[in-house]
Order: structure tokens, then sequence, then C-alpha cells
């Protein structure tokens, strides 16, 4: 892990995002052309606010990648991660992407994981946006998550706790309409990224981020697997970051 960044939660979401469109500028004057994971979820609110009013991007020549969906949530449904990309960000960035590689949660899930894990191992990706879930994971890599695959997507079960979560932030109305599968990025496949840029706001995350930061490197808590990246920097606001020693 390179470093953690304390601040506000909106300076720790601009400063985010003015680092990754930093990494972001970096890989197209490297190679012509950038290729990037973004994330959902009301962690990235502020982030990704900010990341479409960074100047001096050229859009048109970045390649983006959908982190994780849930299974059998229609695209109209206003927990949809496909839903909430197209309105927050794809749609918000003054040139049109060079692509985008959406996860459809509404056909057969494992082909999806076939598809876009063909198109995102194909080359390697610049940077990644994340968060970190109230039970520590990494996209939708519930604990005990699989730190060993090489599929770049998976379906995965959702434990309770992070079900309780999405309910928690508003998603759905009842527990049981949180779906119990996801599709997600995996997590050798995220720690491929050149750069991560993981934001982590809010006092319910406090524990999580103590665990991801100062714990053992552990599939229990699926984020911890970051110390172990030599360009991750993680930006928590205060009650995020109230429980580090």
């Amino acid at each position: 892990m390179k470093h953690i960044v304390h601040e506000t939660k909106q300076l720790s979401g601009k400063q985010a995002a003015k680092d990754g469109a930093a990494a972001i500028r970096q890989a197209i004057a490297e190679k012509g052309s950038a290729r990037i994971i973004v994330a959902t979820g009301a962690s990235q609110f502020e982030m990704l606010s900010a990341l479409i009013k960074e100047p001096d991007i050229a859009w048109d020549k970045v390649t983006a990648f959908h982190l994780d969906e849930y299974v059998g949530i229609p695209i109209t449904h206003k927990a949809s991660f496909r839903l909430y990309l197209w309105e927050r960000f794809v749609s918000q960035l003054p040139l049109p992407l060079a692509s985008f590689t959406y996860l459809n949660g509404e056909t057969d899930p494992h082909a999806q994981c076939t598809e876009a894990g063909k198109l995102v191992a194909a080359a390697p990706i610049d940077v990644a946006f994340v968060g970190i879930g109230e039970n520590g994971h990494l996209a939708f890599n519930d604990p005990p998550a699989d730190f060993d695959t090489e599929e770049p997507y998976l379906v995965v079960n959702l434990d309770d706790d992070c079900r309780k979560q999405q309910l928690g932030e508003g998603w759905f109305p009842t527990f049981d309409d949180v779906p119990t599968q996801a599709i997600s990025m995996s997590v050798k496949q995220i720690m491929k990224t050149r750069t991560i840029i993981c934001t982590v706001p809010d006092e319910r995350k406090s524990e999580a981020v103590k665990n991801t930061i100062e714990g053992p490197v552990t599939n229990m808590v699926p984020a911890s697997i970051l110390q172990k990246h030599p360009d991750t920097t993680i930006y928590l606001d205060q009650p995020a970051a109230s429980k580090l020693g």
C-alpha cells in the first residue's frame, strides 16, 4: 500500500479524483490511451462528481470497465449499477469514452463473466477506482473471498452483512428485496491494476478500514489484500479513520 489520506468527506473525494485523473493522464501520455475500472455505491458519489470535472482528460482515449453488478436487477431499478454509472459518470463526461463495458445482470451471469473477462484481461489496467464495504469486501468479493482464482469476473454470493449495507444505504425497500448474487471483478484482477484509488467515507466503514489497514492480510477481510499492492492510496474522511491506531 502506498499511503493513506485523511480529509473531510468532500476533500477526500476530490483528492481521490485529482490523483486518479493524474494517473489517467499519465497513462495517455505514455501510451496514447488508458484503461480504467469504475466502482459504484454511496462511497463514490463525491469522487465521481469531482472526476467528471477534472480538466484535460482525453476521455475518448479511455476504455472503462464496470466493477460489479447485481444478478437479476433491471437497468430501470434505482439500485442498478449500470444506471448509476450512466447517470453519474458516462453521460456526464465532456467527451464520449472509447468504450465502456457494462455488466448486465439480467442475462446469463456466467456468460457475462466470460465476455467481460476476455475484454478486461486483454491488456493492463491503468487505474481502478474502488471502495471498501462494511464487511471489508472489495468489489462484491465478500468474506471469505477467493484470493486465488485467475478468472477476471465471478458470480458471487452476497453475505447478509453486505445485503444489510445495501438496504441501509436505501437502495432497496426491504432486506428480502436485496439480491443474493452478483457479478464481481475478482480480487486478483483488481490487484493487477497499476494504480488503485480507494475512497472510503463514513463512520460505518471505520471497523472495516481498521481491519483493512492495520490487520493481517486475510480473505476474511478481503480489502486487506490492498496492503500487498505497491500503488494503492486509501482516501478517508475523519469518521472512517476514527478507529485507526
